[in-house]
């Protein structure tokens, strides 16, 4: 049996004829939320039969969810095969009602999605990096995730959310599946979710980015940068080993986007590791030249980790020197705190107290 979420319509026209029906399986699956063939009420017996038996549109199952106080829902998801990954609902702006009831602004999500089970990278400030590589998720289990929770959120499907290729794996070392998964999110018979809404993240695979920007999706770069000089950054992220920091920054200038946009770069600040005065001078040069926006990430510790979370004083100390020197920069605002925030962490309680009931 095959995931029909893996396939593309073009894909589908060649299995499906007429070419028609294609648009109407998309739009069953994308638009009304179809969970089986038998919904898909204007397409003729014959063709929702051989559905049945060659295809399945379920490609994943929740299996546990936190949701925080501040709305943001963490969940973790089986796969077909058994493997588990993480995907989180973040809402960014809340829905804004008048006193007649009429919606004046409306809510808006962003929804983090993994591209891999497990990760090379062996970060050592991240828990999923912990559990070692196993495979490479499909375009259609990367969509799987979104479809899953827009459906089950009950986010109308007019309402156009934002993707961040952030959770579990590296998005560029599945390239081929994640630039997949992009088109199908883009189809306007799809979910039709913009390239401008979808941004890829990457731990600085250089020679990845530079594919993907021959790819020209048109999607947004985000940097995953965590220090200034070669030698921290080999300590907190070994692919520095292969692809140091000045050949990443190649890769970045090289990379096509909108001209409205900024190429994100990520900077996981950890107390007394990177948050100093001199890292922020440093981070300006480095980012000289560069259309760049600096998002600080306040580290969220888990067990076993040696780093600590930084003072409020010393980040906002970090953002007002990069700010002064003319670098777009911004705190993210830390969601799930309360529940399995760091990524990999909800898939690990889970294995744990599977452990303690066995």
């Amino acid at each position: 049996m095959k995931n029909l979420l893996d396939y593309t319509q073009a894909e589908l026209a060649q299995i499906i004829e007429p070419k028609f029906r294609t648009k109407q399986i998309y739009e069953w699956l994308y638009k009304k939320n179809a969970r089986s063939f038998d919904e898909m009420s204007n397409l003729p017996k014959d063709i929702r039969e051989r559905l049945k038996n060659e295809f399945y549109i379920e490609p994943l199952e929740m299996i546990k969810n936190e949701i925080s106080s501040d709305g943001s829902i963490k969940y973790l998801f089986k796969l077909k095969d058994g493997k588990t990954i993480e995907s989180v609902l973040l809402p960014m702006k809340e829905e804004i009602v008048d006193e007649n009831g009429k919606t004046q602004k409306h809510a808006r999500y962003t929804i983090c999605v993994s591209s891999q089970v497990g990760c090379k990278m062996g970060c050592s400030f991240c828990l999923t990096a912990k559990g070692g590589f196993i495979r490479n998720l499909t375009a259609g289990e990367i969509v799987g995730q979104i479809l899953w929770i827009k459906r089950e959120n009950k986010i109308p499907y007019e309402r156009r959310v934002n993707i961040v290729y952030m959770g579990m794996g590296e998005p560029l070392d599945n390239l081929n599946n994640v630039a997949k998964a992009v088109n199908i999110l883009k189809d306007n018979d799809g979910l039709a979710i913009g390239a401008r809404r979808q941004t890829i993240s990457t731990s600085g695979l250089a020679s990845q980015i530079k594919k993907l920007g021959e790819l020209d999706l048109g999607v947004l770069l985000a940097i995953s940068l965590h220090a200034v000089t070669d030698e921290l950054r080999e300590k907190l992220m070994p692919v520095n080993k292969a692809y140091n920091i000045a050949s990443v920054m190649d890769a970045v200038r090289g990379f096509p986007i909108d001209m409205r946009k900024r190429v994100m770069f990520e900077y996981l600040i950890m107390d007394k590791v990177n948050d100093s005065q001199n890292d922020a001078k440093a981070l300006v040069k480095l980012l000289h030249g560069i259309k760049a926006k600096v998002n600080l990430i306040l580290f969220n510790p888990h067990e076993g980790s040696p780093y600590q979370r930084p003072s409020q004083e010393n980040v906002e100390k970090f953002r007002d020197y990069l700010q002064s020197r003319g670098v777009t920069c911004t705190i993210r605002q830390s969601k799930g705190l309360d529940i399995s925030a760091a990524c990999g962490q909800l898939k690990e309680r889970s294995k744990r107290e599977n452990s303690a009931t066995a």
